[in-house]
């Protein structure tokens, strides 16, 4: 079959079944940006859809969807501590001048 051929079918049948314009080609980038959103590497993803390398598909996909991004960031935070442990005197506080006092108390 030919390309062409194929993607003109495909834009009939999308406008028969009344969705919106959207190329065949469009549904690829779409299923390599799911892929992505479902945890499958780089490797992988760049080997299901033939590309000459991992950078192109890296360059591609990988900043597409905000929810990869926003769960990065919190798991980054969620390692971060949250409460001062037992024992400690806390963290430095910082004076009106920007120095650093060690001992935790507000530089009194």
């Amino acid at each position: 079959m030919h390309p062409a051929w194929v993607s003109e079918l495909f834009a009939q049948l999308a406008y028969q079944a009344g969705l919106p314009p959207v190329r065949l080609h469009d549904l690829r980038h779409c299923a390599a940006t799911l892929a992505y959103a479902a945890g499958v590497d780089t490797k992988m993803v760049s080997s299901m859809f033939r590309h000459s390398s991992t950078n192109l598909t890296e360059n591609t996909y990988t900043t597409v969807l905000p929810e990869p991004a926003h769960e990065a960031a919190e798991a980054s935070a969620a390692i971060v501590p949250r409460a001062v442990a037992s024992g400690t005197a806390g963290l430095p506080s910082v004076s009106q001048e920007g120095s650093l006092n060690p001992t935790g108390d507000g530089g009194m």
